[in-house]
This record gives structure tokens, C-alpha cells and sequence, in this order.
């Protein structure tokens, strides 16, 4: 079957593919608990309603973003009328990340979809359960030569990009990442990478510190910790550190209580190896709250880290759990300091009341997206794009980009027959001075 197929045909498989999620809603939920634990309030804020919304606001566009662009045409076509087209890639290859396992597997799988495309969607096999309800969803929707999801491991994903695809759309770790462009390299094949990187959080003296740390509380340990764009570490002026320490605490006990491991709102670290991982970053002279691990339930308490330099362990590399080291400094040298030193990040926050501090940040450091005075929140936009720059990833998606995304991009003139200037048909004989005249004014 040709799935280069009509807007009609997408749109009510995407209607079907809606009414299909809503049915196992609750299902989902429970898969994303029985996984990591993750609470049903983060498996509905951060994955079946996003989804949900994504499938109502793509289903209600689709007639638009399909439809051919009409672009102001070039002087030099004179009389012609010009469009961009939008035609599906093809065989679109979706590998999804553990982290937020039905969210950042079924939002690209929409918009390829959408954009026309047949799909295989790999699953993660670090959430079992999450996959398994996937499959059966995908299963109920689609024919399998439309859309097919493979389960399986490292074994499985190295033969699925061993394989020609015309499209690759990856989100995972940089060190994957680099696997997976490799592989797509060897037949040119484009590729979205949704990766990571250290973000950094920065809290001037002007910032509102308490409502800082409730923002900030939120962001870094809403699913424990494992969101690609939670802080990585704080930068906070040096005169205001203990006094945004207290807030921290205070605020992480409102969240969780004095002891989060009772906490139902309180995710787990997926499996034991993430869990060693993190626990081999923390050094327990500089645990100024938390620390409390227990390797049964791979829980890890959420714990702050008085950090004084960037050569611990825990400031090597990406975190991605619930550890948050909180870091100080003095003038704006020391921030640039010790941002230049990583990567490119994925996103970067600043807390403040001083507008042109904040502007400078924004416009000094490249990054993939961010907020002011807030965390993570720049994601639930869909007319905001999102993805990385340099290590945290290539290309962008949300809304109708994602459409874009997985869309490639014709350029089409239609000239018309009443006139045809003879100025560019050769011999050209004593044209040049004419054109040159004629190109110096367009």
C-alpha cells in the first residue's frame, strides 16, 4: 500500500488513532507507573494529554499545513506564480527514549503520520510496560505496513539503522546520537536529533529567590530528575546562595514531604545502572540535603549539592536525575567561565527582575530553547520549536513544524505561456551590457 496517500485518509486515522488513546488512557498510566512509578499526575500532565492535544491540534490543521504555499515569485520568472509543496519523506525510522516513553514516541509518530509517511516506531525496552501498551495501541490503529513498532534492545536498534531509511528522528543521549548520525550518514539520510547537554540555571541578585526555588523545585524534579531539559546546576550570586539553599529545602519538603521515598508524587530512577550512575556523583561532603539512596526501589532522594568547582564527577557530564548541584559566583566572568566550558546546552534558564541582565544572557549563549524566571515550561508551547544546537541535537519540531519536520519541501514555478521575454535565450550577442543594467536593479 502507498501511503503518499490523501489528507482525508491521514486525518481519519489520526482521528481513529485519538480515539484509541483515550479508550486506554488509563492503561497508559498505569504502564508509565509500573515502569518507574512515574505519578499518574506527571503520566497525564507530561504524557497522555500532551499527546492528546498534540493529535486534536495536528487532526484540526492538517488541511493547512498540507496545503501547497504560495510564495512571491522571482522578477526574473516574469509572468510565473510559485508554490512550495509538501511531500512526505518516506519510510520514516522513530527511535524513542525511555524518559517520557509514550509522549516522545507518539508525538513524532503524529506528525509523520500527518506529513504522510509510513513509520517504525522502536519503543524503549527500559520501559517494558509503557512499550507493550504502545504496540497494542499502534496494533488497533494502524495497518503494519503503515506503521509497525519493533520491541527489542541495542541488538534491534544497530539492524534497524543497518537498514536505508528516508528519514531518521532520534531523541536519547548524545553518545547515541552520534551512533545514529553515523549511520544515517552512510546513505545521506536526514535526521532529527533530540538530545541533551548540561543546562545551566542562573540566579542573579534581583530574582525573586523563593518563588525561584518553587519554579525550580518543579523542573528539576518532576519524573526524578530525567527530563532532557531539567537544570543541570545552578549559578546563583554568591551573596544569595545560603539564603536560596533554605528556600530549596523548604520547597522540596512541600513538595514531598520529609521523607519523598513515601511521596506518591515522587518518581523512581528507571533501572539499577541509571541508579549506580547517580549515586557514584554524589560525594557525601557535599550533600547540603538528600542523599538518601536505596538501590531495591532505585530511589534516589531529591539532594542538593554544594558545589564549589566544575572538576567533581557530578559536573562531567549530563545528570539526568535528581541530583542538583548548586553553584555560585561573583561577576559576570564567572558565569561565562564556567558555561564556555560544556557543550552547547539543550536549554538554559534565568531567574531575575532585571530585564537587560536577562536579555544579555539570552543573546550571549546558544542554546536550544529556555526560559525567564521559570523552568521546562518552554516545552508546552507548540508554536515555540523544540530542539538542541550543536551536541544537544539537530533540527526542531512541535506544532506545524513537526509537520514540517517530517515533510520534504518542493519548490514549484508555473509560468505562464502569454509571454516569453527573449532576454535570457542565447545568441546572446550584445545582451550582456542590457542584463547586467537590468540584474543591477532587481
Amino acid at each position: 500500500m502507498n501511503y503518499k496517500t490523501t489528507i482525508g485518509f491521514r486525518k481519519e486515522t489520526l482521528i481513529k488513532l485519538l480515539n484509541v488513546i483515550i479508550t486506554h488512557e488509563n492503561e497508559i498510566i498505569q504502564a508509565l507507573y509500573d515502569d518507574f512509578r512515574k505519578p499518574a499526575f506527571e503520566a497525564v500532565l507530561t504524557e497522555t494529554y500532551y499527546v492528546i492535544s498534540e493529535l486534536k491540534d495536528t487532526i484540526k490543521n492538517l488541511h493547512k499545513w498540507a496545503k501547497p504555499k504560495k510564495v512571491f515569485p522571482s522578477i526574473l520568472n516574469f509572468p510565473s506564480t510559485d508554490y512550495i509543496y509538501k511531500e512526505p519523506y518516506g519510510k520514516v525510522l522513530i527511535i524513542a527514549p525511555w524518559n517520557y516513553p509514550f509522549q516522545l514516541a507518539l508525538c513524532p509518530l503524529i506528525s509523520a503520520v500527518a506529513a504522510g509517511n509510513q513509520v517504525v516506531l522502536k519503543p524503549s525496552e527500559l520501559t517494558p510496560k509503557t512499550s507493550e501498551i504502545i504496540t497494542k495501541i499502534i496494533e488497533r490503529t494502524f495497518h503494519n505496513n503503515h506503521v509497525e513498532v519493533i520491541e527489542g534492545g541495542v541488538e534491534i536498534t544497530q539492524n534497524l539503522l543497518s537498514q536505508r531509511w528516508d528519514y531518521i528522528f532520534f531523541t536519547g543521549s548524545v553518545p547515541v546520537g552520534k551512533i545514529v548520525a553515523k549511520a544515517a550518514a552512510e546513505n545521506l539520510t536526514p535526521v532529527t536529533l533530540e538530545l541533551g547537554g548540561k543546562n545551566p540555571c542562573i540566579i542573579d541578585e534581583t530574582a525573586n529567590l523563593k518563588l525561584a526555588a518553587k519554579r525550580i523545585v518543579w523542573g528539576k524534579f518532576i519524573n526524578a530528575g530525567q527530563t532532557c531539559i531539567a537544570p543541570d546546576y545552578i549559578l546563583i550570586q554568591k551573596n544569595m546562595k545560603s539564603h536560596f539553599m533554605e528556600f530549596m529545602k523548604e520547597e522540596i519538603t512541600k513538595a514531598y514531604g520529609e521523607n519523598p521515598k513515601l511521596s506518591p508524587d515522587y518518581a523512581r530512577i528507571i533501572n539499577q545502572k541509571n541508579w549506580l550512575r547517580l549515586v557514584n556523583m554524589i560525594e557525601e561532603d557535599k550533600v547540603a540535603f538528600g542523599g538518601q539512596t536505596e538501590i531495591e526501589n532505585c530511589y534516589i532522594a531529591p539532594t542538593l549539592i554544594d558545589e564549589s568547582g566544575t572538576d567533581s564527577l557530578i559536573m562531567k557530564e549530563e545528570i539526568f536525575g535528581p541530583l542538583l548541584p548548586i553553584l555560585s559566583y561573583e561577576n559576570e566572568a564567572e558565569i561565562n567561565g564556567i558555561i564556555s566550558k560544556y557543550e552547547k546546552p539543550l536549554a538554559l534558564y534565568v531567574f531575575t527582575e532585571n530585564h537587560s541582565f536577562a536579555q544579555k544572557i539570552i543573546y550571549k549563549y546558544s542554546f536550544g530553547g529556555g526560559c525567564i524566571n521559570d523552568t521546562v515550561v518552554h516545552f508546552a508551547n507548540k508554536r515555540l520549536p523544540f530542539g538542541g544546537v550543536g551536541h544537544s541535537g539537530i533540527g526542531a519540531y512541535h506544532g506545524s513544524l513537526s509537520f514540517d519536520t517530517f515533510s520534504h519541501k518542493k519548490g514549484i514555478v508555473k509560468k505562464a505561456n502569454w509571454l516569453d521575454l527573449p532576454m535570457r535565450y542565447a545568441p546572446y550577442n550584445d545582451k550582456l551590457k542590457t542584463i547586467k543594467k537590468l540584474l543591477k536593479w532587481l
